[in-house]
């Protein structure tokens, strides 16, 4: 019996120590995260930022200033050693953020995270991810210089990762119990697309096309016109565009296609998006020119940004960078100023394709070309490698098709899009960073492919500009709105914008620049831009500000960037409550009208105005656009803009029946349904919360890039704004990085972002930032000027040759 004991004894432990090691489904091997010696206790350290460290293939050392926000300040000889050190120093900081990412892009979630991940990673591989990371790889491979400084950064990346001990991994590795891979340049090639989808991998051919089936071309043009009533665009309404002398391309005998799928895959949040301006001397207070730029992402924690200023005896540049890219993406140097928006161009066509029998052709312009194919293998944690094959057209990869998420034998959908050119838009941001004067910006953004964006310039030279830059196709009117016949070349770009046509605009009369996501150019505008989903409430809010008077200080900048005024609820509450028949409300419902009333348009935290609103304007647009609600149908509901204006201008429209009742319905029957049942709502969230105000109601929060990680998230962060606003906050998107730059010499900056430097959870430094960012505050940078620590320096590292 006692041997018995003793080996039950023995096997018991053997289960215990393999059950705490190992990984069950979601759960993580608690005994390897628990470890004392290598686990998750290791991780709540601060992060080291004095002494000396070995970094091999230096050939100078490197100096490393740390101020009190653990923003270093790098000072190297040489370019190389400059950006072996970026990868080293982000490394250090957001390592597992940084490969994360790239795993998202290239659709590789699945071998850490299992098979709950292969429909994503099916999805990713068939936008053709990896193969533009590719084409963009080889781009950079024909720039010498390009090429061996992201190599330089790799191999300062894989310096940080060679010296890790498994104690030391951050603890998002030990949570789903695997280890950094070496970083590649083709990593960061598939950063740059991340980015690239993120900002220009949306589009609605799909949606729009079974719009046009349902409703007819009469409704649909009703519904989503290229131009809104009122436009305020980017580059002002009088610019001469008579220089241009290539034009737009002819419109073939052309028709859509009229069939399409049920469901499309994932798109961007709409809320990417973003602001940035800049005025010159003659409209500010000091005679300097000055640059703001918040660009609108998802408030995650790690932070997409990464604050470094990064030197050498050439330039000095500052700003924030993307961990995984080169050089500084929003920022300064000694110079100039620059900084980004989404130019949100429609740069995503769709091909319907006709196979032959066995799918290895396509038909094209009545002969057969060739499809190639490329079979992804996709790992997956604890299961089998899954194979998709993939058929790629010189129109792109064919998405949809009998394999995935369409039925049909014979045919599929092939996607055209920039995001697969071949483009070195690393150059671009490497070049502004040296950047000293207009010509050298315009010269940088030569490079750009893609996503096309809106790069604002300011210089201490008192010039202000803003270029929409990408590679955008020169289309026919019309082309992209509908899913397109792949077999005709008519179908096809026929070319592009050239780059010197791409609207601009350098030093304007009105004395400033500005973008906002808004329509780029009005209807004068050569080439055809269609109506991408612009906005069009915040471009006017900052038009609207600079116009109001003569000169603009700093402190202006940092008010504008925390307006909180509701210009769509300014516009339509009024409406409605004055079209309303509010006399059939209950005292409860009459409280509630009654506040609305009172609401002054801002979206402060203690207001319960905009809580009233959303749930008002949300039950409103619902009934409105209940005809889309069809089943088995991709569509798109029109954008709110145009919903207000058919509202206000074509209220007793057949769109304002709601289809599930025996009465015809008007606007002026809607605003009193849909009030009532957001009253009933708020009455509710009262109940459950203890009031309705925008703080409690819209809960703010910045969550971890895993989400479901509660203790590594920031919840109910006190800050106003909303879509369609200038502070641009909502539930989980808002400004991910304040930055204002005045032109003195040299520059003088303020910035702020939604995290903090550290991507340890366990660091001081995590989300140290979050508070004085939802307070509208501005951290002043610290713009060494020379390889010299000053006050502001609280640690200083040296990266030395190891060799």
């Amino acid at each position: 019996m006692k041997y018995f004991k003793l080996i039950l004894s023995f096997g018991l432990t053997i289960a215990i120590f393999f059950a705490l090691n190992t990984k069950f489904g979601s759960i993580p091997p608690i005994g390897k995260f628990l470890n004392p010696y290598t686990g998750v206790w290791q991780n709540e350290t601060d992060e080291s930022i004095t002494g000396e460290v070995s970094i091999p293939d230096l050939k100078d050392n490197v100096t490393v200033h740390y101020d009190a926000e653990l923003i270093p300040h790098v000072f190297a000889q040489n370019d190389l050693d400059l950006y072996r050190a970026q990868g080293y120093l982000t490394a250090k900081h957001r390592l597992w953020q940084m490969e994360f990412q790239t795993f998202a892009a290239s659709g590789r979630l699945s071998e850490i995270i299992g098979d709950a991940a292969l429909s994503y990673d099916r999805q990713e591989r068939r936008r053709g991810m990896g193969y533009g990371a590719e084409q963009t790889l080889n781009k950079m491979a024909e720039d010498e210089s390009t090429s061996a400084m992201v190599q330089a950064y790799a191999d300062g990346v894989n310096s940080y990762i060679n010296q890790l001990e498994p104690k030391d991994l951050p603890v998002e590795y030990k949570l789903l119990d695997y280890e950094p891979e070496a970083w590649t340049p083709k990593k960061t090639a598939l950063l740059l697309m991340y980015m690239t989808k993120m900002l220009a991998g949306g589009d609605d051919d799909m949606e729009n096309t079974n719009a046009l089936r349902l409703f007819g071309q009469e409704r649909f043009d009703l519904l989503f016109p290229d131009f809104f009533d009122i436009t305020d665009p980017i580059i002002s309404k009088d610019t001469d565009w008579s220089f241009i002398d290539v034009p737009q391309t002819p419109t073939p005998n052309s028709t859509p296609v009229l069939d399409s799928i049920s469901e499309t895959i994932d798109k961007p949040n709409p809320d990417n998006g973003s602001n940035n301006w800049a005025v010159s001397g003659k409209k500010s207070t000091t005679g300097n020119a000055i640059l703001a730029n918040d660009p609108h992402l998802g408030l995650n924690l790690p932070s997409i940004w990464f604050v470094m200023q990064l030197s050498t005896p050439d330039y000095n540049a500052f700003g924030a960078t993307l961990p995984g890219a080169l050089a500084v993406i929003s920022g300064f140097n000694q110079h100039i100023a620059w900084g980004e928006t989404n130019a949100t161009r429609d740069v995503i066509d769709w091909y319907k394709i006709e196979f032959n029998e066995d799918r290895t052709q396509y038909k094209f312009d009545d002969q057969w070309k060739d499809v190639s194919v490329r079979v992804e293998e996709i790992k997956i944690k604890g299961k089998e490698t899954y194979k998709d094959s993939v058929l790629y057209t010189h129109h792109g990869p064919v998405v949809y098709d009998k394999n995935f998420k369409s039925d049909q034998e014979l045919a599929g959908y092939a996607m055209q899009w920039t995001g697969h050119i071949p483009g070195n838009g690393q150059k671009t941001f490497t070049e502004l960073n040296k950047a000293k004067n207009y010509d050298d910006y315009t010269e940088a953004l030569k490079n750009w492919i893609a996503p096309a964006q809106n790069f604002v310039f300011a210089s201490t030279e008192g010039d202000i500009a803003l270029w929409i830059q990408g590679l955008l196709p020169n289309k026919w009117e019309g082309q992209g709105k509908f899913i397109m016949n792949g077999s005709k070349s008519e179908n096809d770009w026929q070319g592009f914008i050239p780059q010197e046509f791409n609207a601009h605009t350098k030093n304007p009369e009105r004395g400033f620049v500005s973008s906002a996501n808004q329509h780029p150019v009005d209807e004068t505008y050569p080439y055809y831009v269609f109506n991408d989903g612009y906005e069009t409430y915040r471009n006017r809010v900052i038009n609207d500000f600079f116009n109001s008077k003569d000169k603009f200080s700093v402190q202006d900048f940092k008010d504008l960037h925390n307006n909180n005024y509701n210009l769509k609820a300014a516009e339509i509450v009024p409406y409605m409550l004055e079209h309303m028949d509010s006399s059939s409300l209950t005292e409860e419902e009459k409280a509630i009208y009654d506040e609305i009333k009172t609401w002054q348009f801002n979206n402060d935290i203690n207001e319960v105005g905009p809580s009233i609103f959303r749930q008002w304007y949300g039950k409103l647009y619902d009934m409105v656009w209940d005809e889309f609600d069809v089943e088995d149908t991709a569509l798109e509901q029109p954008y709110t803009y145009q919903t207000i204006y058919l509202l206000k201008n074509k209220g007793d429209d057949a769109f304002m029946d709601i289809v599930d009742t025996p009465e015809t319905e008007t606007a002026k029957d809607l605003f009193l349904l849909a009030f009532k049942e957001a009253a009933a709502r708020l009455i509710e969230i009262k109940a459950e919360k203890g009031d309705y105000t925008w703080l409690t109601y819209k809960a703010t929060h910045a969550s971890h890039l895993l989400q479901g990680l509660p203790a590594f998230s920031v919840f109910d962060i006190p800050i106003g704004g909303d879509r369609s606003i200038v502070n641009a906050t909502s539930e989980d998107h808002g400004p991910s990085w304040r930055m204002i730059v005045e032109m003195t010499s040299p520059p003088t900056a303020f910035g702020i972002y939604p995290g903090g430097q550290s991507g340890n959870p366990g660091s001081k430094y995590y989300d140290n930032f979050i508070d004085d960012w939802a307070a509208g505050k501005y951290h002043s940078l610290n713009f060494l000027q020379s390889n010299t620590a000053t006050d502001a320096i609280i640690g200083t590292q040296t990266l030395t040759p190891s060799n």
